[in-house]
């Protein structure tokens, strides 16, 4: 058995950057550790998968040497550089001060990690520990020498680690250990390729650093938005276009898989993939914000992924449109603090979730709205959705939130079915496409008949989260969003004063829905839960549009609290940990910040 010679631990999720190359990603930790990295591909096997087990499961740390029965200590500081996805990390120790700047240049061939060691003062000692695990974390590969390389294989995979600091290995993992003075700089890559293929060309650190930050440059000078949460904002679509897969335009809702919405509980999912709904709400945001080419992409991306076949939209695909997403355990993982099971692949892809027609329709509805170049097949993909939910939209389904229940008749469901032939009844008006209006006119009062006569407690004056139902769902606060009703309806207000009763926190944020601890609960899952980052955005934007807008930016505020010193959200929040817990970084977190701050920047409700 391998002697461990690092006590590195995973730490809380909001210790981590991001770092990416808008096809994989990688989380650094707080001390200088890479704990997640999966290559060539977000969906691909990790090669380091430490955060969802320990150190034997693959790693990479580069900081200040330490003493073996101290652990690694933590940054000084760290930021991001500027507007863009280059971390620099510094530590203040007694010899000196050292800085590490890490990135992952926008690929231009093999993917790269590239970690740049710079001397600030003093003479710092340094170590570099590499320990590479393939396949989760499972597989131990063949490390050699290669033409004066350092190359670890295994099966179809190569990595290539680059560096002008002499290696030695221990202990299977390639150590460095090396002090930098003031204004040197050593670089440290790996690089992947095909095992069968020739090597990945040498890395040129500086160049590729210097490309780096001019790409994110000149991307961010694209935004349009200028309001006063400028930098949230900013944050924000970083880091959704770091989430975007860019050969197909496909957007994962987050970069890892299995961090636990409930520490040490079952509620561990995969997130590696492209959900319809979140990357539709993702598309409405760009647009918003002046990012049109990520919206044509993901528009083409959409329909390649359901060509041929609307009438079996699937509410989740592979990045590059991929069906089958077969979920598995991973046994040899303990989990994210315990969090067990560890699970690869999802298994509600093939749920039916009605709302995801809504979303889809409302994201091509903004596209054509802003003046995104036509496009017939999507037209023509929107009447055939439409023609779907026409014999379909009274079945029970599985929601939004993708219970592993019974179906159920969610009102957020046929709420956004009614949005699905609304905007279509209006690219229909508009004169871009052909379909029987006046038919599916009656098709809109229909369901917005049934949802007001079936889904609404009148005793209570709100709209419940299924037919029948006496639970709450925040997923009824994007009523008044998408103009299903006025916000100055009473059913609505209602609404909002209800979810606001039962399903707030201590601290004021929202639940999704009511769970029941070790019970099974309505999603079919023992366990509690977090506060949803997202419904508590929905909770501020509502608040804003019925009128309460200093409450609704004191809760904005206090979302923006929330994020981490990078500005990085994950899915949920837990109050009684007072720790971020979820997947992360979470597009449906950062989407609705970003929606937020445009509603309250319109309507003034800010701050001096």
């Amino acid at each position: 058995m391998a002697v461990r010679l690092e006590l590195h631990v995973a730490g809380r999720i909001e210790d981590y950057a991001l770092i990416g190359d808008m096809q994989t990603a990688a989380l650094v930790c707080r001390d200088g550790t890479v704990d997640w990295l999966c290559l060539p591909c977000f969906d691909s096997h990790a090669i380091f998968a430490g955060l969802l087990g320990t150190e034997e499961h693959g790693f990479w740390r580069l900081g200040p040497a330490h003493a073996k029965d101290t652990g690694p200590p933590a940054a000084t500081r760290r930021a991001y550089r500027g507007d863009s996805l280059i971390l620099e990390s510094e530590w203040d120790t007694p010899r000196g001060t050292v800085r590490v700047t890490d990135f992952m240049p926008p690929r231009d061939g093999a993917p790269q990690l590239i970690r740049v060691v710079e001397g600030v003062s003093g003479r710092v000692p340094m170590r570099s520990a590499l320990r590479m695990r393939f396949s989760y974390g499972r597989i131990v590969p063949w490390v050699h020498r290669h033409e004066g390389r350092t190359v670890a294989v295994a099966g179809p995979d190569s990595v290539w680690f680059d560096t002008t600091a002499e290696t030695y290995g221990e202990n299977l993992t390639t150590y460095a250990d090396f002090t930098v003075a003031p204004g040197e700089r050593i670089a440290f890559t790996i690089s992947w390729e095909p095992s069968h293929k020739q090597p990945p060309a040498l890395p040129e650190p500086e160049q590729s650093l210097a490309a780096t930050e001019e790409f994110w440059r000149e991307w961010v000078e694209h935004c349009t938005y200028h309001g006063p949460y400028r930098e949230a904002v900013i944050r924000s679509l970083i880091t959704l276009k770091a989430l975007t897969y860019a050969p197909t335009g496909g957007i994962v809702a987050a970069p890892t898989t299995s961090l636990p919405e409930d520490i040490g509980g079952v509620r561990n999912w995969d997130y590696r993939y492209t959900w319809l709904r979140d990357a539709a709400i993702t598309l409405s945001s760009l647009l918003r914000t002046g990012y049109r080419e990520e919206a044509r992409a993901w528009r083409e991306w959409l329909l390649r992924a359901v060509a041929g076949d609307p009438e079996n939209l699937q509410i989740m695909y592979g990045i590059a449109g991929e069906r089958e997403l077969g979920e598995a355990e991973l046994d040899w993982l303990p989990g994210y603090e315990g969090s067990a099971p560890v699970r690869v692949g999802n298994g509600a892809a093939h749920q039916l979730q009605l709302d995801v027609y809504g979303e889809v329709t409302e994201a091509l509805h903004l596209a054509h709205m802003t003046g995104l170049a036509r496009n017939d097949y999507a037209s023509l993909l929107q009447l055939k959705l439409i023609q779907y939910l026409e014999q379909h939209w009274q079945e029970p389904d599985e929601g939004i939130w993708e219970v592993r229940g019974p179906r159920r008749h969610f009102v957020h469901s046929k709420v956004m079915a009614w949005v699905a032939v609304d905007r279509t009844i209006k690219l229909i008006e508009s004169g871009d496409a052909d379909g029987p209006v006046e038919r599916w006119k009656q098709l809109r009062d229909d369901i917005h008949r049934d949802v007001c006569e079936k889904g609404y407690d009148k005793e209570r004056n709100t709209f419940t989260q299924s037919y029948g139902s006496k639970e709450l769902d925040a997923s009824l606060l994007l009523i008044p969003q998408m103009g299903f009703l006025p916000p100055d309806d009473k059913r609505v207000i209602g609404t909002i004063e209800a979810i606001q009763r039962e399903l707030s926190t201590s601290d004021g944020f929202i639940l999704r829905y009511p769970t029941e601890g070790q019970h099974e609960g309505v999603d079919g899952l023992p366990g509690d839960e977090g506060a949803f980052l997202a419904c508590s955005f929905w909770m501020a934007d509502d608040l804003a549009m019925i009128g309460r807008v200093d409450e609704a930016r004191r809760l904005f505020e206090k979302l923006l609290a929330l994020r981490n010193d990078l500005g990085l959200l994950a899915e949920e929040w837990d109050p009684r940990l007072q720790r971020q817990v979820g997947n992360f970084p979470q597009a449906f977190s950062h989407v609705p910040l970003i929606d937020t701050a445009l509603r309250l920047t319109a309507s003034g409700a800010y701050g001096g």
